[in-house]
This record gives C-alpha cells, sequence and structure tokens, in this order.
C-alpha cells in the first residue's frame, strides 16, 4: 500500500518537483497550493503525512498547523526559511515532528518521510507494552496515546516517539545520540538542537511538579524518572 503524502506548498515550481520526486519514490501525493485547501484534505482523511510551507499566501503555515493539531494528529514535517530558527522553534511548540529547510533536497525530504512513517510503524520494537503503566502513565501503542492520570496527553508523533523510547527505559539514561536514532530516526548533527526542543516540549505538557520527570544527566543524555506515588 502506498503512503499518502500531502504537499502544501505555494511555489509552484517547487510544489511540482517534489510531488514528481516523491511520486517517482512510491509515494501518492496529493497537492495543494495555499492554507485552505491544505486543510480541507488534511482533515478529509486523505492523507498519511503531510508537508506544509511555512510561508503561504492565504494562511500562515503554523495558523495552518495549529488548526490541524486541533483535528487531527497526522504527523507534519515543515518546509521552512534556511536559518529561521524561530520558525522552528515556534513550529515545534504548536505540534511539528520535524523540519527541512528550504531549498529542499528532494532526496533529504524523503528520507525524512520514510523515517518519520517507519518510527509510526515500529512502535512495538520500542518495549513499551501495552496497558503498561509507569506512574500516572499508561501506554497503548495501538492507539499511539499516552495517557497521565486517564487523560490523552496531546502530543505530537514525534513526542509519542520520544517518550515511549523514554519510557522503555524509564531509570536509565537514553543517550541523545541513540534517542535521535531512535525516536527521530536520524543521527544527531551538531548545533541540532530538534531534540532538545522536544524534550521541552514534553516537559511542559508533563508538568513540573514537584521536579522534571525527564532529567538531564549532562555529557550523556536524558532519563526519565517516574514519580513516586
Amino acid at each position: 500500500m502506498q503512503n499518502r503524502v500531502l504537499l502544501i506548498e505555494d511555489d509552484d515550481e517547487l510544489r511540482m518537483l517534489l510531488a514528481r520526486y516523491l511520486t517517482s519514490q512510491g509515494f501518492q501525493v496529493r497537492e495543494a497550493a495555499n492554507g485552505r485547501d491544505g486543510l480541507a484534505l488534511a482533515t478529509g482523511q486523505d492523507c498519511d503525512i503531510v508537508v506544509l510551507d511555512i510561508m503561504l499566501p492565504d494562511i500562515n503555515g503554523l495558523d495552518v498547523l495549529r488548526e490541524l493539531r486541533s483535528r487531527a494528529h497526522l504527523p507534519v514535517i515543515l518546509l521552512t526559511a534556511r536559518g529561521e530558527e524561530t520558525d522552528r522553534i515556534v513550529g515545534f511548540e504548536v505540534g511539528a515532528d520535524d523540519y527541512i529547510p528550504k531549498p529542499c533536497n528532494p532526496r533529504e525530504l524523503v528520507a525524512r518521510l520514510q523515517a518519520l512513517l517507519r518510527r509510526i510503524a515500529w512502535d512495538q520494537q520500542t518495549g513499551v507494552e501495552a496497558g503498561r503503566c509507569y506512574g500516572d502513565l499508561r501506554v497503548e501503542p495501538g492507539q499511539r496515546r499516552i495517557y497521565q492520570n486517564d487523560q490523552p496527553l496531546d502530543l505530537t508523533g514525534t513526542e509519542y516517539e520520544v517518550l515511549q523510547v523514554l519510557l522503555a527505559h524509564a531509570g536509565g539514561v537514553v543517550r541523545k545520540t541513540d534517542l535521535m536514532q531512535w525516536a527521530l530516526g536520524r543521527r544527531l548533527e551538531a548545533h541540532d538542537r530538534t531534540l532538545d526542543m522536544h524534550i521541552s516540549n514534553l516537559r511542559k505538557k508533563l508538568g513540573n511538579e514537584p521536579s522534571p520527570r525527564i532529567e538531564t544527566v549532562r555529557g550523556l543524555g536524558y532519563s526519565y524518572r517516574v514519580p513516586e506515588s
């Protein structure tokens, strides 16, 4: 079965280039040249994953992402202007799973898409058992949901992956290089703050009382501390 990609990009030349390449790599591609059409397609269950440009003519891509997150939990990769770190940070805060700076290399986009889709398909290999509890958290891999006090946490796909890897190694230390590979599907590069942003968002969503659940182990990585009951 072909993976269905929704490509929301107003640059006609770039959109057609990426669409042709994705199609040649076995993806089924739907296209939208503006935010409103993209939202309609995304919420109509016509795709498995979304590639979203931040700069759109009608609705800012970040606003499209906010609206999409209020309706669905589709994985989203942002296309951002090179060097615009603020857009990337806000994008992760709103709910993006990954980003690629423009101009976009089609081969890199395919690699990111495949990595994200693999992570979604490989939940059963993480070591987290369905229904297992970690203090007030309960993991349901079949639903791709993590519950806190029986209420579903509002997590992006990548935040879910990061958290379940940490839970699978609760009490131990997961090296940043391993967490980047296992949860985001790529190597940790110098000055790449993607993982740090996801950890920051998870800490906010999990709450910091009486202390952060996800602890930074300086020089190594991160450790999930199960709260005492």
